[in-house]
């Protein structure tokens, strides 16, 4: 995540939904196998929802340390107070380097935020120790109508706004693979959850969700009369996608990608 402060990331915005965020995280942590010795890096932590998941998994017995790394100062104070980084670096997750070889660098939700962040992949998986692991979850979201629509009603409603506008993006899964493949044993998957989204009036749930990361750009940079009209005509349309249930959630399928990426070398296992 990054953000200058009058552009920052709203935490309560983004938990509104913490518990379907995290799940990606925590099923992409499972699927990491033992790293050598070294640090433990949270690339684009946030407010450090997965840091106790980390910590518990590769630090506590290996006296590793768990460095978070986010540009998002909102989301810092809250990573902060978790009171389980060894330390948290400020600053753009594009123009990070370790100090020190790390163990795993762990992204959840944060590199697709980096424009051509495929030149970032490779030194990542560089810097790595021996038998170190890369592992990255990202929205595979952007073709379904959820995000989609919010493109083609920016188009309508304020023509040439969105060229202005930097949108996340993420490569093909075959992209991913072959740029990965000569660094290292790459495991690359998709999945899609089926999430209850509940109510939040005033508006759509899938609105809610998505107008707290995706759309979040293209909001900022509108003035409060265009904004509110882009917002209500989203919320008049996107119920055709995703009908409200009679308690007012609706059933949301999200698909992310994964890949782990297991540098080359032998190692002693830490954890």
């Amino acid at each position: 995540m990054s953000g200058e402060r009058q552009n920052d990331w709203d935490p309560g915005t983004y938990h509104r939904f913490r518990g379907h965020r995290l799940r990606p995280a925590l099923d992409l942590l499972a699927r990491v196998g033992p790293v050598p010795p070294g640090d433990v890096i949270d690339l684009g932590c946030g407010a450090g929802d997965v840091a106790p998941e980390l910590h518990l998994r590769f630090c506590k017995t290996t006296g590793a340390r768990l460095i978070g790394v986010d540009r998002s100062p909102a989301m810092m104070e809250r990573a902060r107070a978790q009171e389980v980084y060894d330390r948290l670096d400020v600053c753009d997750i594009a123009q990070w380097a370790p100090e020190s070889v790390p163990a795993l660098i762990f992204s959840n939700a944060a590199l697709h935020w980096v424009p051509d962040h495929q030149d970032l992949l490779v030194r990542l998986v560089q810097s790595l120790a021996p038998g170190g692991t890369l592992a990255v979850q990202v929205p595979f979201q952007n073709n379904a109508p959820s995000h989609r629509l919010w493109r083609t009603l920016a188009e309508e409603l304020c023509p040439g706004h969105l060229a202005q506008v930097a949108l996340p993006e993420v490569l093909r899964p075959a992209q991913y693979f072959h740029l990965l493949e000569p660094l290292g044993a790459v495991n690359l998957w998709s999945s899609e959850y089926f999430q209850m989204l509940p109510p939040c009036a005033p508006g759509h749930p899938v609105r809610r969700f998505t107008e707290a990361t995706y759309a979040r750009p293209i909001l900022q940079t509108l003035g409060e009369a265009e904004r509110d009209r882009l917002v209500h005509a989203y919320d008049d349309l996107i119920t055709k996608a995703y009908p409200l249930s009679e308690g007012g959630g609706a059933l949301f399928p999200f698909r992310r990608m994964f890949f782990t990426v297991t540098r080359a070398g032998r190692s002693v296992p830490a954890g």
